[in-house]
């Protein structure tokens, strides 16, 4: 495998968000070789990422890739700086509701924060999207603190319901090794 093969096809990225996209920057699909270009400290500034090695990245993202029709991982990269900047998922679930329909769930939202204000989260969620629409999601679901509610409305989502959470701290890989 290439490092800089695409985890799933391209043609899945919004043409018009690459065309809104400042020069110098680009958003595509995640690529191995992004382990190099810090995507994974770009995640630790929303979440605990843990201390994975090149060999943990990559059994995960070939892991990924030969599910490439459910996980959809999309980065913005600064080519100037050869630097992932943003980063998101969309899982697409398959479910026995709505005529066996599929839903998007966004997952993993982040933008380093050096580059926030530039409009960079929008595109992330306007190319995961883009991605819900283009694999035949019916709807297209995310969790978010209360804080950034108004963003998300921004992007077009209606807060509905209320999310429930039980965590299992001893299956927690990253604190374990904390």
């Amino acid at each position: 495998m290439s490092m800089d093969e695409p985890l799933f096809n391209p043609v899945y990225i919004s043409p018009e968000v690459q065309r809104s996209l400042k020069e110098g920057f680009v958003v595509r699909p995640l690529a191995a070789s992004d382990y190099e270009k810090g995507f994974l400290d770009c995640l630790s500034q929303l979440t605990t990422v843990g201390s994975l090695t090149k060999g943990q990245f990559m059994e995960r993202f070939s892991y990924l890739k030969s599910h490439n029709y459910e996980y959809f991982t999309i980065v913005i990269e600064d080519t100037k700086k050869k630097l992932i900047v943003g980063a998101g998922t969309i899982f697409v679930e398959r479910k026995f509701v709505h005529g066996n329909g599929l839903v998007g769930h966004i997952e993993d939202i982040v933008t380093l924060s050096d580059y926030r204000g530039l409009n960079l989260g929008k595109l992330v969620i306007e190319t995961l999207k883009y991605v819900g629409k283009h694999t035949g999601c019916y709807k297209i679901i995310l969790d978010c603190s209360d804080k950034n509610i108004p963003f998300y409305q921004k992007c077009g989502f209606a807060h509905k319901e209320f999310e429930m959470v039980l965590y299992i701290d001893e299956n927690d890989r990253a604190k374990a090794k904390l």
